[in-house]
């Protein structure tokens, strides 16, 4: 099987992410990055502007503040993706989305603002991966004080959008 194929082995990523890693179906990663994005931007763009605004719970954040965030996320793992896929041996820090989420202006953006933000940072994974030999698709670096894979971030990418897509239709959405 090819590094592209294949789900990365426990050893690659710290045990917080094995639930978004599981999340992700059998078959090359690069391809789940490429379709499931439009599956999320078909669900946000009949969201109205009020119901984006609105979260689906006292001390949780808006639905524009989760898109937001999924696209931070992916930024965070997309420059560490690349930053160990090149070989650099620094540490990568952390990040706490619960300080960027009200930092990040998502709710005095536009739904369509932030979906196309979303398309254009997936689109920048997926030239990323494609890009990638399967050398450096497997290359280890560290992040978060944890050991993490190229392959891994990729997954990490498709798996962390699959789980809000999850919550965004169950509970913002309702359906």
């Amino acid at each position: 099987m090819s590094a592209f194929f294949d789900r990365p082995a426990e050893a690659e990523y710290a045990p917080f992410y094995a639930g978004y890693i599981h999340l992700v179906p059998a078959g090359d990663v690069r391809d789940h990055l490429r379709t499931q994005v439009h599956e999320t931007i078909a669900l946000l763009s009949g969201v109205s502007e009020e119901r984006a605004g609105q979260a689906y719970a006292p001390g949780k954040w808006t639905l524009k503040e989760v898109i937001g965030h999924v696209t931070d996320a992916e930024r965070v793992f997309g420059y560490r993706m690349v930053s160990i896929a090149r070989g650099d041996p620094a540490a990568l820090p952390a990040f706490d989305e619960n300080l960027w989420a009200p930092a990040s202006n998502a709710n005095a953006l536009s739904v369509a603002a932030l979906v196309l933000q979303l398309a254009s940072v997936r689109a920048s994974t997926v030239q990323l991966a494609d890009s990638l030999s399967e050398e450096a698709f497997t290359r280890r670096g560290m992040a978060s004080g944890k050991v993490i894979s190229v392959r891994a971030l990729a997954y990490v990418c498709a798996g962390h959008e699959r789980h809000h897509f999850k919550i965004i239709r169950e509970r913002y959405l309702g359906l």
